[in-house]
C-alpha cells in the first residue's frame, strides 16, 4: 500500500490542531478539500483515525499510533528529498538562492557577478518565494542560501549576516487622504486598515504591521496577500495600506499607488542567511563572502 506524503502532512496538521478549520488555514487548503483527503487516508489504511464531533477532531487509538510515527516519517522523507536536491545542485554547479521581493536590491547583480569570479563554472539560480514563506525556501531545504528581510520566524536558528539597512515607507492608494504628504508619522496610520501577510508568517507579519510600535493596539486588517502583484492591487483598490522598504518605491512603482516616507517605525534590514549545517560548505562560504563585499550600512 502506497500513501502520499501529502496525506501524512494533512493528517499531522489535523492531529495537532484538533480542528479542521484551523488545520485547513495552516495548510492553505479549503476545509472540504482537507476533509476529503483525511477520509481518503482513512480509506487507504482501512481504519478511522478521528472521532468527529462539534467540539472538533479527536484521535482514535489508531490515529494516536499514526500521530506518533508521522513526524519522524515526514522528517526522514523531507531530509532525503533535501539531500537529493542539494546533491543534484552541487553536481550541476548550481547555487540555489531564495529571495523575497527585490532580494538585496541593486546589490543583487553585483553579488552574482562576484560569485561568478570566485566560482568559475557555477551559476546562481535565483528562486523567488511568496510571502507565506519568509525564509524563501531555506526552511524547506529547497535553497542553499537566501536573501531575506529581517526579522523572520525562527531567525535565531540560522546564520545571518546583515547586508543593508534602509528606512521604511508607507504605500497608499493614490486617492488616499494622505497621498500628497511628503512624510507621515506612523501614529497617524494606526486606525487605517492594512494589507498583511498570512497569519502563519508570525513575527514577520507583525513586523510589517509595526505591531511593536502600536504599543498594544491591534492592527486592522483589510486584506491578506502572498505576492507583490496581489499586494499592490489590494492597495490600489483601497482595501488597505502597507509598510514597505524604501526601495520598493523603485521596484514596485505603478499607477494607483504612492510611496510616502514614514517616521516612528524601525528600519528594515536585508541579510544573507544560511544553515549552520553549511558552515563547512566552501561554495556557500564563497557566496556569503560575495554578499559581504557589497555590504551597506
Amino acid at each position: 500500500m502506497d500513501v502520499d506524503t501529502r496525506l501524512l502532512r494533512y493528517f499531522a496538521a489535523v492531529a495537532e490542531e484538533e480542528n479542521l478549520t484551523q488545520a485547513a488555514q495552516r495548510l492553505y487548503v479549503s476545509q472540504p478539500a482537507l476533509t476529503k483527503q483525511i477520509r481518503r487516508l482513512e480509506t487507504l489504511l482501512g481504519v478511522p483515525l478521528f472521532t468527529r464531533s462539534r467540539a472538533g477532531m479527536s484521535l482514535t487509538e489508531a490515529g494516536r499510533s499514526l500521530a506518533r510515527s508521522a513526524p519522524s516519517l515526514l522528517a526522514d522523507w523531507h531530509r532525503a528529498v533535501t539531500d537529493v536536491k542539494a546533491a543534484a545542485a552541487r553536481e550541476g554547479r548550481v547555487m540555489r538562492v531564495g529571495f523575497l521581493a527585490s532580494a538585496a536590491n541593486e546589490q543583487t547583480q553585483q553579488i552574482i557577478a562576484e560569485f561568478a569570479t570566485r566560482r568559475p563554472g557555477w551559476r546562481v539560480d535565483m528562486r523567488q518565494s511568496s510571502w507565506s514563506d519568509p525564509t524563501a525556501g531555506l526552511a524547506a531545504g529547497s535553497v542553499d542560501v537566501a536573501l531575506l528581510r529581517l526579522p523572520f520566524p525562527g531567525q535565531e536558528s540560522w546564520r545571518v549576516q546583515v547586508l543593508l539597512t534602509e528606512p521604511r515607507c508607507v504605500v497608499l492608494p493614490s486617492t488616499h487622504r494622505l497621498a500628497d504628504r511628503t512624510e507621515i508619522a506612523f501614529p497617524e496610520l494606526h486606525d487605517e486598515p492594512f494589507v498583511a501577510a498570512p497569519d502563519a508568517t508570525g513575527a514577520w507579519r507583525d513586523y510589517w504591521l509595526a505591531v511593536e510600535e502600536r504599543h498594544g493596539e491591534l492592527p486592522r486588517i483589510g486584506a491578506v496577500t502572498e505576492h507583490p502583484d496581489d499586494w499592490l492591487n489590494a492597495i490600489a483598490n483601497g482595501y488597505g495600506i502597507a509598510l514597505a522598504p524604501e526601495s520598493s518605491a523603485r521596484y514596485y512603482r505603478r499607477p494607483g499607488v504612492v510611496f510616502v516616507p514614514v517616521t516612528g517605525v524601525a528600519l528594515s534590514q536585508v541579510g544573507v542567511v544560511w544553515s549552520p549545517a553549511n558552515d563547512g560548505n566552501s561554495v556557500v562560504h564563497d557566496f556569503v563572502l560575495s554578499c559581504v563585499r557589497f555590504k551597506k550600512s
